[in-house]
């Protein structure tokens, strides 16, 4: 038997992985069909534009060799542009935006170009749980930053010194929009730590009752303080595509980009000239996604009346679960898939994610079991 690579043992449990396994399980067993409220995977398909601007470009001839390694200059203007339009900010589409194979994978690199073997990534909790696969594949050290209850880190618990920040509004999973001043704070703070500084803005577009979406690039210092990651995902219903950018720090971007020169040969080409039609074309679709997981999320917090149910971004909504009842118990018991908030950190436990990304017929049903579960 050959040795394993240490790299791999320090990662771990990949926590959506392990948790589509139980619900699969529970899933085969006799009963009712189990209601999955559990995974966020967006149920709404990108715009039919998108689609056929994909499929347009799949058919040339010309497009089927490498892409180039650092990405279409056509795509990054279109997303400098997405940022001066929507967000406020102007960014050098050559210098300050790079092409990611899906937002994650900026989560991976931004770890392996910014911190040295040891260093410390601080990381909210609860937070994203594969910010933590950063980490270990960087042979980095977690420190952890306690969110408080409006979301707002608590500063007062930070390190002192840390190489890099990970930070995320709207939150996953605890589906807060940014707090007021937060992106300054952790500007100063990082200053003060020696870290740089990565915002996961990935459901960026998607805040409710009445919020603007806020870009951390839009804060003064940030561009000098790290990066920002933007995910097609969410805003236009691309999860499988994989596309995803990079953008702020001119030195980061162009360490993610000569990491991704050896990593990668590139983005499919007929994915980033859909990325463009996404990006330049008809925007209605990204405010009726954005409309519609409120609605879900009116609908969500009302069966959740009384149970610190929280829900300001994101297609998510965070709730306490009371004395006794685990997500486990939800599952097990009354067919409805969670995800429990202990696999999103210690301040998770006692919690759980609910996803909206789901039919509304199966998020009704589920939201009925849930309630009748609570109530008993």
């Amino acid at each position: 038997m050959r040795a394993r690579p240490h790299r791999l043992d320090r990662l771990p449990e990949q926590y959506f992985t392990a948790l589509l396994a139980r619900v699969q399980t529970a899933a085969a067993r006799e009963g009712e069909p189990l209601i999955d409220l559990g995974r966020g995977n967006p149920d709404i398909p990108p715009p039919p534009h998108v689609v056929e601007a994909l499929r347009e470009a799949a058919a040339r001839e010309d497009v089927h060799g490498y892409a180039p390694f650092a990405g279409l200059p056509a795509l990054k203007e279109a997303i400098a542009a997405r940022y001066r339009d929507v967000y406020g900010v102007e960014v050098d589409p050559g210098r300050e935006v790079a092409v990611l194979p899906g937002s994650k994978t900026g989560l991976m690199e931004m770890a392996q170009v910014a911190v040295e073997r040891g260093g410390a990534i601080v990381l909210p909790d609860p937070g994203y749980p594969d910010y933590r696969s950063a980490v270990a594949l960087a042979a980095a050290r977690h420190a952890a930053l306690p969110l408080l209850a409006d979301g707002r880190p608590d500063w007062d618990a930070a390190p002192e010194e840390a190489a890099a920040l990970y930070l995320n509004y709207p939150s996953n999973p605890v589906a807060a929009a940014a707090p007021d001043g937060v992106f300054d704070e952790a500007i100063a703070w990082a200053h003060r730590a020696g870290a740089w500084v990565l915002h996961d803005f990935a459901y960026g577009d998607l805040v409710f009752d009445g919020r603007r979406p806020r870009s951390f690039l839009a804060a003064e210092g940030a561009r000098e303080a790290g990066i920002e990651l933007f995910s097609m995902s969410k805003s236009y219903g691309m999860a499988g595509w994989r596309l995803g950018f990079a953008v702020g720090n001119a030195e980061l971007v162009a360490r993610i980009e000569n990491l991704q020169n050896h990593q990668f040969a590139g983005v499919f080409r007929p994915v980033q000239e859909a990325g463009i039609a996404a990006l330049t074309g008809p925007q209605e679709t990204v405010e009726e996604r954005r409309a519609l997981y409120e609605a879900r999320r009116d609908r969500a917090l009302a069966a959740l009346t009384g149970h610190d149910a929280r829900g300001e971004g994101t297609f998510f909504v965070w709730f306490r679960l009371p004395e006794g009842l685990t997500a486990e118990h939800l599952l097990e018991e009354h067919r409805i898939a969670v995800a429990p908030g202990e696999g999103f950190g210690e301040r998770g436990r006692g919690w759980a994610r609910l996803s909206l990304a789901v039919r509304d017929d199966a998020l009704d049903e589920g939201l009925g079991r849930l309630r009748r579960a609570l109530d008993g």
